[in-house]
């Protein structure tokens, strides 16, 4: 089959929905690639060799440094025409890209990061209110409807996790069926080095993540904390965090893999769809002290658990991190690398493709059969 449409929502780094695009990049070598922005050469070169076609967003001068506020003329912009000789459309969809139209009698598969989050679940940490927020809400409410009706063009849901899975069944009325996001198991290992006294956050600093609290928690225990990563939230961060905190920036997956395999433990504050952090970190043989709640709980074994992995906190405040991580303290013994590695590991990239081609490989036997979608 070489008449393969992959949509996705727009393609400026290689973040977490960009490596599960990159597998399927690979298998159809010619596939019709789709988006609304394409910052070229920002993503891998499995992914650059594809013919991709960008909406009309594309054109606009410095787009990389406002895109995001392009959000309201995005479901405007989502409508590529995918050639009537299309075989399958494979969408990879966070925002936009499950609007996808297949020709008629085509199966649409959609890899679901989340319905829109923007609009359905974090409104708050997103956006601000204000004398503009009344607005707001109307432009939300707008996205809301076109995001449940334009969710008809999918003949087949797969949800990264499980609390993906729920909310595709809440936003949308539709079932699906589970596949989680690849973790590069086979780069990032353990290694013979010693832990050291830093706690870890790799991340994009975007608010909904709440490394404020990981800052916080550190500066009020007085423990070292290392922070990989940039975004919007990073000056502000910056501005508050003390002389136990050192920000590096982005940094490549080498210098990222050896903080995880000497960090302390990794703090992992956020709400998350799923998270690919967790999974890599315990790769490395590292802990994570994590909110109980999304994508981390399928991830990680709390402390009281056989074999613990890591150690969960149920609410985001300061002092939920603190004791969470007193509590790791105590009980640091009770971490065995060897198990943190040995629970990353079915959540490898040959696991992904294995189940995701496979679901695939069954939609176009059974083209009319909504199998978990």
């Amino acid at each position: 089959m070489s008449n393969v449409a992959l949509v996705h929502d727009w393609l400026t780094g290689m973040r977490g929905g960009e490596k599960c695009l990159e597998p399927a990049a690979r298998r159809w070598p010619s596939a019709r690639l789709f988006t609304l922005l394409h910052k070229r050469g920002s993503v891998s070169s499995a992914i650059e060799r594809l013919p991709i076609t960008a909406s009309v967003l594309n054109r606009l001068p410095g787009w990389p440094r406002y895109y995001r506020y392009l959000l309201p003329l995005m479901p405007a912009a989502a409508r590529w025409k995918i050639p009537a000789d299309t075989d399958l459309v494979l969408s990879f969809s966070h925002c936009v890209a499950k609007a996808a139209r297949p020709p008629a009698g085509v199966p649409h598969v959609c890899y679901c990061f989340t319905p829109m989050r923007y609009a359905w679940h974090m409104r708050d940490s997103y956006f601000r209110g204000g004398l503009k927020a009344k607005l707001l809400d109307v432009v939300l409410r707008r996205l809301r409807d076109w995001d449940r009706r334009t969710a008809s063009r999918v003949t087949h849901f797969v949800a990264i996790s499980k609390t993906i899975q729920a909310r595709i069944r809440e936003c949308y009325g539709r079932e699906s069926v589970v596949i989680h996001p690849p973790a590069d198991t086979d780069f990032y290992t353990p290694a013979a080095v010693p832990r050291e006294d830093f706690y870890l956050v790799v991340s994009a600093l975007a608010p909904y993540k709440r490394f404020d609290l990981a800052i916080q928690a550190c500066e009020r225990l007085g423990r070292r904390l290392v922070v990989i990563g940039s975004g919007q939230e990073e000056r502000k961060l910056r501005a508050t965090a003390g002389a136990n905190t050192t920000f590096l920036g982005w940094q490549p997956d080498e210098v990222i893999r050896d903080h995880y395999r000497r960090c302390r433990a990794v703090l992992f504050p956020a709400e998350e769809d799923f998270g690919i952090v967790p999974v890599e970190a315990q790769a490395c043989g590292a802990a994570v002290i994590a909110f109980g709640k999304g994508g981390a709980t399928e991830t990680i074994r709390p402390l009281g658990e056989p074999d613990p992995t890591g150690v969960f906190f149920t609410e985001q405040t300061v002092d939920a991190v603190v004791a969470a991580m007193e509590r790791f303290e105590r009980d640091q013994a009770a971490f065995d690398p060897a198990s943190a590695r040995q629970n990353a590991e079915p959540f490898g990239l040959e696991r992904y493709e294995r189940e995701l081609f496979g679901y695939v490989d069954h939609v176009l036997v059974n083209p009319g059969r909504k199998a978990g979608g």
